[in-house]
């Protein structure tokens, strides 16, 4: 964040006791701690935990996770829920929250769950999904995009997955 929110005038950066550096605007004469977006992804796994379901959005070929962002006044378990059956139609029975990271490029504190259904059925599927594809654990692995966000988090549910910690 370069500028005040407020009044539009540079910030700078000032030492805030107990916070270190943060920026600070002059005019307003108060700290501006940073604004960011928050989203969860989740991977959507079966009941069984053999298969995880990834999409592709956008006219993009390569595969991601299911994301979305948390509306106001919603947590993350709520978007959770919402986002897999607006995108996919499907209804979550289980998650559980794996970890968070930040990702710079949309400045939005990315917060990953893994998800499990019932049911495996890809009728409905929102405007914002171009395909919706079931893939074995080592499928997915190999369709993921590579060095993505998406890739990291699914690594690590697969983990889990195979040490029967999910």
């Amino acid at each position: 964040m370069k500028y005040c929110y407020e009044c539009g005038t540079k910030l700078m950066v000032k030492e805030c006791e107990g916070e270190g550096p943060i920026p600070y605007c002059n005019t307003c004469q108060v700290f501006r701690f940073p604004i960011f977006s928050t989203a969860i992804s989740t991977a959507v796994i079966n009941r069984q935990r053999d298969k995880v379901l990834l999409i592709q959005q956008y006219n993009i070929k390569d595969f991601i996770l299911l994301a979305g962002y948390v509306n106001k006044g919603e947590s993350a378990e709520q978007t959770l829920v919402r986002e897999v059956m607006e995108e996919v139609g499907l209804q979550v029975d289980e998650y559980k929250y794996m970890r968070s990271e930040y990702f710079e490029r949309t400045h939005t504190l990315m917060l990953n769950f893994v998800s499990i259904v019932n049911d495996d059925k890809l009728d409905v599927l929102s405007a914002e999904v171009d395909q919706a594809r079931w893939f074995t654990l080592d499928e997915a692995k190999q369709v993921i995009l590579k060095n993505s966000l998406a890739e990291s988090f699914l690594l690590t549910i697969i983990q889990q997955i195979e040490a029967g910690f999910i």
